[in-house]
């Protein structure tokens, strides 16, 4: 699988998990101590919105705080879906992906930056369904791709704010079981 198929798989896994969120799951903890669901789709939906304004070549400072806080407005469904689907246009637009990014932590090519978001959405689509009650169950192929990813980038899993580190598991563990302890969490 390459990484635009992965996105676009990743946007569509996420995706489905926020469609049917009702008024009492927004406030439902997720895996992140810290999150809510609406802090969980708040944090992704920035993600999405990010991706235009990088990929045509903005930098953090020029983009300003328009994007830092609260998101997701009165209707934070729609304001994914329109956040989703501006990203993967940006992505899917000719040549974006030899583009430079220029991140917080410097500059990256647009290829690892997608392969980041995917990553990203990948994991929270499980916390999201965790949260929620929902499937658990993200596409094989995905975690696959997810798992294969991760472990090609040691430094991207250490203990940190985006993650608690890696948890042991068994050794007949599955994919996704896999992943999620690379991540903190336990399936």
């Amino acid at each position: 699988m390459d990484v635009l198929s992965a996105h676009g798989d990743a946007i569509g896994a996420f995706d489905a998990r926020v469609r049917p969120l009702t008024d009492d799951d927004w406030p439902r903890r997720t895996p992140d101590d810290d999150w809510t669901v609406r802090d969980l789709v708040n944090h992704l939906t920035a993600e999405q919105l990010w991706a235009p304004e990088l990929l045509a070549g903005r930098t953090l400072a020029e983009v300003g705080p328009v994007l830092d806080g609260d998101v997701l407005g009165d209707d934070p469904v729609d304001r994914w879906v329109d956040a989703s689907v501006q990203a993967r246009e940006a992505f899917l637009a000719p040549d974006a992906l030899d583009r430079v990014v220029h991140l917080s932590y410097g500059d990256t090519s647009a290829a690892e930056y997608c392969a980041q978001m995917t990553f990203d959405l990948v994991v929270h689509a499980w916390d999201l369904a965790r949260a929620t009650g929902g499937d658990e169950d993200v596409d094989p192929a995905l975690v696959a791709w997810a798992l294969h990813y991760a472990e090609a980038r040691s430094t991207l899993l250490d203990p940190g704010p985006l993650f608690r580190g890696p948890l042991d598991v068994e050794d007949d563990a599955d994919d996704l079981t896999r992943l999620l302890a690379l991540t903190g969490r336990r399936r």
